[in-house]
């Protein structure tokens, strides 16, 4: 497996894989970065070109001069006609499914299917949200905490949403270090704008693509039964994996991955576990 960051259309972009091989979009969630994915990209990129960004304003890349989840999309976008890719793969965690559903909202010439981990479906389905989060992010003490996390303090913030202990390499807090405390709000805002306006379950029942949905049984921030949402979306399949939280590619990697394997090779024949 060969890795390559760079920078293209303003945002960090990483490469493993075969550049030949099926491409495969990874796309993290709030305040994270392409880090999110390390666990799963060894057996991504045995076979498929696995392509990660740090979002707009995360992880490496600068700040945009918006962070609605369709400009981020757009960006994305771009960068997918940059490298000549279509019928891509796209997977997001977390909020970073908002932009890939997005994306094959606006482009879905892109995207050939979807794959959301911890996507949230609606508002109403957020959780009360762990003690440390609260504290990082309101006001007035968020802000000065945020700019004197620890290392320790990152973990716990982490560690606040899987449903065990995860061991987060010390690469991955300095990307997750790199977002600041006004680009996480203002991401907040627009994720939270975005799901307002329309679910994603309405969203994607009114794309012609196929869907795999992965939820954590254990999820602290969102109600894990309300991946059952997405049931109603034609072409999709849903799977819940027990003892596990908001964070799969690190709780349990293996079957992450070898769920994106077998959907990518047979997508088009999607079915639905409880």
């Amino acid at each position: 497996m060969c890795t390559i960051g760079c920078m293209s259309q303003f945002m960090h972009v990483v490469h493993d894989g075969p550049r030949e091989g099926p491409p495969v979009l990874l796309v993290h969630g709030s305040g994270t970065s392409s880090g999110t994915w390390n666990p799963v990209v060894p057996a991504l990129a045995a076979r498929h070109h696995v392509i990660r960004v740090d979002l707009p304003g995360c992880g490496q890349s600068p700040p945009p001069p918006s962070y609605g989840v369709p400009d981020q999309a757009g960006r994305v976008a771009a960068l997918i006609d940059e490298l000549e890719l279509r019928q891509v793969t796209a997977v997001g965690h977390s909020s970073g499914g908002y932009v890939v559903t997005a994306l094959a909202e606006q482009r879905p010439d892109l995207v050939g299917s979807i794959a959301l981990i911890s996507t949230g479906p609606r508002m109403d389905a957020l959780l009360p949200q762990p003690a440390i989060l609260r504290m990082l992010l309101a006001p007035p003490f968020g802000p000065l905490l945020w700019a004197r996390r620890s290392d320790s303090m990152i973990r716990r913030g982490i560690n606040a949403t899987t449903a065990r202990p995860i061991d987060v390499p010390t690469d991955v807090i300095e990307e997750v270090r790199g977002t600041a405390y006004r680009a996480f709000r203002k991401v907040m805002r627009a994720n939270g704008a975005y799901i307002k306006a329309k679910s994603v379950p309405d969203r994607l029942a009114a794309l012609e693509v196929p869907v795999l949905v992965v939820f954590g049984a254990a999820d602290p921030r969102w109600d894990p039964q309300s991946a059952h949402q997405y049931d109603a979306v034609p072409n999709a399949r849903v799977e819940l994996l027990f003892g596990v939280g908001h964070v799969p590619p690190y709780e349990a990697a293996e079957r992450v991955s070898e769920l994106l394997l077998d959907f990518m090779a047979n997508e088009t024949l999607p079915r639905t576990e409880a």
